[in-house]
Formats: structure tokens, sequence, C-alpha cells
């Protein structure tokens, strides 16, 4: 069997290694030299610890699963099983925390709830003055610049398996793609992981639904220079706790307001050391297109502040920032929509879009289920 797979994002790699796992030979093609969106502007999170009760949970402790299997086989995407901390500073957070590590799915999250002094043993480098932590044992970090060029290094060298950057996919037929240098590729499968596009080759069939079922999301971050110490886990402040689902307890209403520039920008800090040292730091979120082709610097000196109050002091340097979009389902009840979007758009074609914010975290698992 014979697998074509549009897109050299972590997406599109990872439905590259399922096919390769399954024996199938696997031609992916990459519009640029490499990946340059979502898959790559991002925390490198696995993130568990914020997933929804339920099918979305089981699907994030599949996808942590899979990546620690992939790390034995492709070290350089630097998977480290370091955990997370989410950390109150007041009471109404910390009561959030104390909700959510009570829950009945707890343990499968390897939640912990942690006093101040626990919180400085298991991250010495957190100084700054709050209230607690939740410690979730099952996130974990992998290096988001670095994973697919290791990836791909591991499937080259296995064989069966060609990678053909440069090429942009523009037009599609049964069992086949054609690129824009006019060769076609015919295929049993063709996966089209076109990312957070709208338009282009996926765009007549997602406006086909009549309501798109995907919408785009705008986020900002940054990088510092490495910091001089080593920071044992991830990091997330009180405001993660509005956006992820895992916190929609009673408490969650009893949460102060966000200040105005964090409401402005729907900012949650979350904080990431990368192997170098340095600290990726974010996110915002913007919703309402189009979207503005400049950053806010006021989103930035407020991240600033939030993280540099949990550390007890100044960050390093920021070294760059920049602003990506990533597709997520938009269309039903939160609690029951796809977590992402797969449709059959021509005999032997099937896009898959749209996984949002868990699209790091979840992509080995959703390729998975693409073979399956």
């Amino acid at each position: 069997m014979r697998v074509v797979v549009v897109g050299g994002g972590v997406l599109g790699t990872m439905h590259a290694i399922a096919a390769r796992r399954r024996g199938f030979g696997v031609v992916q093609l990459e519009r640029e030299a490499e990946a340059r969106g979502a898959s790559v502007r991002n925390f490198g999170l696995v993130w568990v610890s914020g997933r929804r009760t339920g099918a979305e949970l089981d699907f994030a402790l599949r996808a942590r699963a899979l990546w620690a299997e992939l790390a034995d086989d492709a070290p350089g995407v630097g998977f480290r099983p370091d955990g997370s901390l989410t950390i109150a500073r007041d009471d109404a957070e910390l009561g959030v925390l104390k909700e959510a590590a009570a829950l009945p799915d707890a343990g499968r999250r390897g939640f912990e709830l942690l006093d101040p002094a626990a919180v400085r043993e298991v991250n010495p480098a957190l100084r700054g003055e709050f209230l607690g932590g939740l410690l979730c044992r099952t996130d974990g970090i992998v290096e988001p610049r670095l994973a697919q060029p290791a990836l791909r290094g591991y499937l080259l060298a296995r064989g069966g398996y060609q990678w053909l950057p440069g090429r942009e996919a523009v037009e599609i037929a049964p069992n086949a793609v054609r690129d824009h240098t006019g060769s076609w590729y015919r295929a049993d499968l063709v996966v089209l992981c076109t990312g957070a596009a709208l338009t282009g080759l996926a765009g007549p069939h997602l406006a086909g639904h009549g309501v798109p079922p995907v919408r785009r999301v705008r986020l900002q971050m940054m990088q510092t220079r490495p910091l001089g110490e080593r920071l044992t886990t991830a990091l997330a402040d009180g405001d993660s706790l509005r956006y992820y689902p895992a916190y929609e307890v009673p408490g969650r209403s009893q949460l102060a307001p966000q200040p105005p520039v964090a409401a402005r920008n729907r900012a949650q800090l979350l904080l990431v050391q990368r192997a170098d040292g340095g600290l990726t730091i974010g996110d915002t979120h913007e919703y309402e297109e189009p979207f503005g082709f400049d950053v806010d610097e006021d989103a930035y000196r407020h991240l600033i502040a939030r993280a540099e109050a949990i550390l007890g002091g100044p960050i390093p340097p920021v070294q760059r920032r920049w602003a990506g979009v990533y597709s997520e389902v938009a269309v039903g009840d939160p609690a029951t929509r796809p977590l992402y979007h797969r449709s059959e758009v021509a005999p032997g074609v099937v896009l898959v879009t749209g996984p949002g914010g868990r699209g790091m975290t979840c992509s080995p698992a959703i390729a998975e289920e693409t073979f399956a």
C-alpha cells in the first residue's frame, strides 16, 4: 500500500510515521523547505492536565504514550516527561486546584496538590509568592523546532519514505494529488494535513459544509535567552484555569476578573524551558479575522510580569517574538464537538485538520486513528 501525505508539520509527519509503522510506502510533500506554521510556533507541550474528562483525556493519554515510544526511536524530538505545575496566587485559584485534585480522574492525570514548600521542592527555581500548585506528572515536553526534522530522520533511516519539500499541492483527484510543478502522486490513500489554511486545497471542502467546521486562532509568544538554572517542570498560571475544560469545576466561577490587558488578549501564562535553557512564554488568543499583522507589546509585558512573579526575579532578555495561527473545530457544543476535523474529500483522499491547541499533544493519536 502507498500513502501520500500533504503537509510537513507535526500532524502530517505523524501520519507518515503511522503509515510506515504499518508497512506502507510513504511520500510526504511540503510546500516550504521546512514546516513553518503552528507545528513550530508552539510550546512543545504534551499537555494532559487540562483535557476534558472522558474521550479527550483518553486520547491525550494515548498520545502521551506514543510520544514516549517515539522518543526511543527518534531521541532528537527532545521528549522529557517533566510534568507541569499550575500555580495559584490567590484563594480562588487555589480553590479550583483543590477541586481539580479531587476529581475522579485526578489519578489518571497524575494530579497532586502541593503547598508552597512542596512546589519549591519539586521546582526549586520558583522563588515567587504563591499559595500552592497543582502538579501533573503526565505532562511532557518536546522541542517543536527540532521534532519534525528528527522524526523525518528516523523515517529516512528506515527506508520506504520520500520527503519532498518545496512542493505545493494544488489539485486532488481520486487517490491522487498534483503539485505546483505538474507532477501527480497516486496512492491508495492521500492524507491532507494542510494546517490552518482555510483556502487553497482544503478551502472548497471546508466551505462546502455551510458553516465552516473549523476556525482560525491567532496567538502571540516569545522566547528568551537561556536561564541560568534548570526548570524541572513546565509552568502555568491561574489564568490557564479559565481556558482548559478539566477545570470546569464550581470554583471557577469565583475567579477574579483578569486585568484588562489579559482579558483583551485572552491571555494565559504557559512557560516551558527549551533544551538550550531559553524560556518559551505565551500565549494569547485572537478569534476575529482579519487578524492583525503586528504584535501587541502590552500582552508581552503582561506575560513577562506574570512569569517574573512566579519565578521571583527577572527573566532573561527576550530573544525573539512571534505570532502563530492554528485551526480548531468550532461548531457545536464544546463538550461534545469532535477533537479535530476529518472528512473524505474525494475517493481515497482524506482531509485531517483543526485539532486546535491540542495539535502537538494529540497528533500521534490522531494519525493512529486515521489508519485504524
